[in-house]
């Protein structure tokens, strides 16, 4: 694929997906035809469940849709199409209309889903092809409807090609469709399989990481991927050992982890969200032996993905002025990208990288783990002067995976240290009194013989600090 994929429209981050600013915000239905607007009974019949949307409507719009669309086909095939404004509208209250349970139901039992199915097949209209998946995209929120939809084999196969479609927009309704029916679990298997027969869905997702920089798009296929390695592991091992096959006509294929390197990248500044969503999915790759060998490879991603994590984590995340709140904003981010860090970290001979010469990063390390013990001791003298009664508050999962993470990273680390090391930390002042002793804290008891190497480094480079430490943690 040459074709670029920028631009998407923005929209709304829900399960269930507005129109936007073309389709105006529904306080009822469009007026019922004149026969049936006189009489309650007749409205009673004409309308879809306990809502006040009107069948005649609907079945009207989509009758005007396949018209509209085999007119064009037999006129002009090879053209694009124009959707009138008036027909865009009226499609667009029907996406808007598809976000009610009732009339996702309706919509199904009308067979909808064949009929827009037709639609896409024979649309030259990218804003028309975007509507009707985005319609598809709000029936699927509900488990009942998404079961029928999800049955329809057809289906499935275009929404799995629509992935390499040139228009973005379209691209995000369709990775927004796949993304809630992967999500229910009633349909996951039936899709996983889907995804894993069909080859060009890795290389077009790989594409759009890698090309775009459109962030809602970029989320969203970074959401989709994700839930898909957590989903399914062997899915996951078959993209990252995936090899270039003849359709690739010599191009070499883009590998999944660049592609996320890449997109990460592009979200760095631009959305948290969208960046904490991959660094999750580069996470994922580290816990297969399949994923740390590609990245530990001399020639694969591993050695990048290094140095823009630790300038993720030593520019943006943890600064040596930041107040003891940022801890608890970043502390997912953190714990992602130490994560990844500490499995990057034991392959790192691979890249001739050596503990000297990431000092700054050490240095988040031991701020982190700084920051945590003074918020556990702020955290005990709040409950003090509340009194015995206080009941204690729940723990924070989340801020115990980073403390967790950043203590065994911080073993593995000392395990290596070396004296002159040391003290470059202690000169560049990131090995204090209070940053040695929540480290040592973090070490003992569970990482004794990383504890003993820091001890006897520390003793040639800094012989008062170490006898400090002596002193608090005798062992």
């Amino acid at each position: 694929m040459d074709h670029s994929v920028d631009g998407a429209e923005e929209v709304e981050d829900d399960s269930s997906w507005s129109a936007g600013k073309l389709s105006p915000v529904m306080d009822r239905n469009p007026s019922p035809p004149p026969d049936t607007a006189d009489g309650q009974e007749d409205e009673d019949l004409d309308a879809i469940g306990e809502t006040v949307y009107s069948k005649h409507w609907l079945f009207s719009t989509l009758t005007r849709l396949i018209q509209m669309v085999t007119e064009h086909a037999e006129e002009d095939s090879d053209g694009q199409m124009q959707l009138p404004e008036d027909e865009e509208e009226d499609l667009c209250r029907v996406w808007d209309m598809a976000m009610d349970k009732d009339v996702a139901g309706f919509l199904q039992e009308f067979k909808a889903a064949d009929i827009l199915l037709g639609v896409i097949a024979k649309s030259h209209c990218p804003r028309l092809t975007e509507i009707c998946v985005g319609i598809l995209g709000n029936i699927a929120c509900f488990p009942d409807t998404c079961l029928t939809l999800s049955q329809n084999e057809d289906l499935g196969a275009v929404l799995l090609l629509l992935l390499g479609d040139t228009d973005p927009p379209t691209i995000l309704e369709t990775s927004r469709l796949l993304l809630t029916c992967v999500s229910q679990k009633d349909v996951c298997s039936l899709w996983l399989q889907r995804i894993r027969e069909q080859p060009s869905v890795c290389s077009n997702l790989c594409f759009i990481m890698c090309s775009s920089t459109n962030m809602d798009l970029l989320v969203k296929v970074g959401e989709l991927i994700d839930k898909l390695f957590d989903l399914d592991e062997e899915l996951m091992k078959n993209w990252i050992t995936a090899q270039p096959s003849e359709e690739d006509d010599g191009e070499s294929r883009l590998d999944v982890a660049s592609s996320l390197l890449e997109a990460a990248k592009q979200l760095r500044s631009e959305s948290p969200d969208g960046l904490e969503v991959y660094l999750h999915a580069l996470q994922l790759l580290t816990t297969i032996d399949e994923g740390i060998q590609t990245l530990a490879a001399p020639d694969g991603p591993g050695k990048a993905v290094w140095d823009f994590l630790c300038d993720v984590v030593c520019e943006d995340l943890c600064q040596p002025d930041d107040p003891l709140l940022v801890l608890q904003e970043q502390k997912v981010l953190l714990v992602q990208a130490f994560a990844v860090l500490s499995a990057l970290y034991r392959c790192r001979d691979q890249w001739h990288n050596t503990t000297d010469t990431c000092l700054p990063l050490i240095g988040s390390v031991l701020r982190v783990l700084q920051y945590h013990s003074e918020y556990q001791e702020n955290k005990a003298e709040d409950c003090s002067s509340k009194g015995d009664s206080q009941k204690e508050e729940s723990k924070d999962e989340q801020l115990q995976a980073l403390v967790e993470t950043t203590s065994e990273f911080l073993a593995d680390i000392c395990f290596q240290i070396s004296k002159d090391a040391v003290a470059e930390l202690v000169k560049k002042g990131y090995l204090t009194e209070k940053t040695c002793l929540s480290a040592v804290g973090s070490l003992l008891p569970r990482f004794k013989s990383a504890f003993q190497h820091l001890d006897s480094v520390l003793s040639e480079a800094d012989p008062q600090l170490a006898d400090m430490v002596r002193r608090r943690f005798p062992v």
